[in-house]
């Protein structure tokens, strides 16, 4: 497929806008048939995705792509269903006296054409779960898919076009300068999924049309274990969030505050836990390549300067990384200091630092005093810790002994706070997101709004201002 051009892009954008003003209404049975048309194609199309997406990992496990991709844009869709017509009834307001007699309602209208701009990590979730609310709340798409997943935006692009037509949905591909050409589009709404410094570029591109923007970022997002947890427990609870596709995901455990006492158990017990999920051998079917060799230099450079300023590095398979192979064990790091980069910039990958604390405050005062993360791990079965860990940490999203399983709630909203993005699109807040909440006020013949009308300085206005302004 050819890359899209600036030119390109604006007449496909052109062509949906003028698609959607000449049937900007659709139906709740409209939109349901649209979702069930997806989702028969996504299920008809999964074994292609999961095969394209391994091809472009180099290895990725059945399973990562059925739960990590597959599975969650399923239970979105029959979620969507279920709710959509309850979603889409106008909601009654109080007019109040002063408007009185007058109806006031609130009427949830289609945007127009939403931006998508999908990232590699999550080729089909991060693509199809966007996709999912736009169509739901009514609009047309386009996504911009990633350079990186080659093979598996062929497939996305034949999965969707078995169901979608070009002006419904269309599929665009390029290098980075296409994804800037597409984050500088009139977008009725533009939702981009990537790192805090891309998101930076794409919400100055987006400001000069004024485009309304969802950024989903990341950021360090921390795991607290706090001195109630059994560190054996605390490991169960966050080493799949921290393994699944090896790591590269926006809400992946960063980094772990342990008690001071209890480093050396966490290591020895996340080895014992990483070896009995995925072996220790150097071949592990089970686990996910870093998806590229350009992410794969960039961790072990991180590896090489954290260890060049102090750190110890142990590896959970306990096996001398092969450079040869982006199948890389979880590296867990002691003795970090702020000076490494791995403690300056997201990792995204299976690099896990293990800082020391003695009292909880310290690990409130650390959080706090750097930009909020996308998510926050609280491993405590105290209620008192987890009441207080929650009052005094901002962060988009927490889970309390457990991670990254707060995503796949359909019926609560996902969404960053501060550098780690704004905005949501699940669930309800994600229908809202993509639709214009519309005010409709409704008089009748009796129009008492002319009380109000010059001159001034009558006795009933006077009455009014007594009345209302008090």
């Amino acid at each position: 497929m050819p890359s899209a051009t600036p030119q390109t892009l604006q007449a496909q954008l052109t062509s949906q806008k003028q698609a959607f003003i000449n049937a900007p209404v659709s139906d709740a049975k409209e939109r349901i048939c649209w979702l069930k048309n997806l989702k028969q194609a996504l299920l008809s199309h999964q074994e292609e995705l999961i095969a394209a997406m391994a091809k472009d990992y180099g290895q990725r496990p059945h399973n990562d792509s059925l739960i990590g991709d597959i599975l969650p844009c399923v239970m979105n869709i029959n979620y969507t269903i279920k709710r959509l017509k309850k979603w889409m009834k106008p909601s009654r307001r109080h007019a109040g006296l002063l408007l009185a007699p007058a109806t006031v309602r609130v009427e949830y209208q289609p945007l127009g054409v939403v931006g998508i701009v999908v990232p590699w990590n999550f080729p089909v979730m991060l693509s199809i779960g966007p996709l999912i609310t736009a169509l739901a709340a009514g609009n047309r798409a386009m996504l911009k898919l990633s350079e990186f997943t080659p093979h598996t935006n062929k497939a996305i692009r034949t999965m969707l076009a078995s169901v979608f037509n070009d002006e419904q949905v269309a599929v665009v591909e390029g290098e980075a300068d296409v994804a800037a050409a597409f984050s500088s589009l009139p977008f009725d709404h533009l939702i981009f999924t990537g790192s805090t410094t891309v998101g930076r570029h794409v919400m100055r591109a987006a400001a000069d049309n004024l485009t309304p923007v969802t950024l989903e970022l990341g950021g360090k997002s921390p795991a607290i274990i706090a001195p109630d947890m059994p560190i054996a427990t605390a490991v169960e609870r966050l080493i799949f969030g921290k393994c699944l596709n090896a790591g590269q995901i926006c809400i992946a455990p960063d980094y772990v505050f342990c008690p001071k006492d209890k480093i050396d158990e966490f290591v020895a017990e996340y080895q014992r836990q990483f070896v009995a999920m995925y072996g220790d051998q150097k071949e592990r079917s089970d686990y996910t390549n870093i998806i590229n060799d350009a992410q794969h230099q960039r961790l072990l450079s991180w590896l090489d300067d954290a260890k060049a300023k102090g750190a110890t590095i142990t590896a959970a398979d306990d096996l001398e990384i092969d450079h040869d192979s982006r199948n890389l064990a979880t590296q867990l790091v002691t003795n970090v200091n702020e000076d490494m980069l791995l403690m300056q910039q997201e990792i995204f990958g299976p690099i896990l630092p293990i800082l020391p604390y003695e009292k909880l405050s310290d690990t409130v005062d650390y959080i706090a005093a750097r930009p909020h993360p996308l998510a926050l791990y609280i491993m405590s079965f105290d209620k008192s810790t987890q009441r207080y860990l929650l009052d005094h940490t901002q962060s988009g999203g927490v889970c309390i002994n457990d991670t990254i399983m707060h995503v796949a709630a359909d019926d609560a909203p996902f969404g960053g706070v501060g550098q780690s993005g704004m905005g949501h699109y699940h669930g309800r807040e994600g229908f809202l997101t993509f639709s214009k909440a519309k005010t409709v006020l409704s008089r009748g013949k009796l129009n008492t709004g002319k009380l109000v009308f010059p001159p001034y300085g009558t006795w009933i206005q006077n009455l009014m201002v007594k009345l209302f302004v008090r």
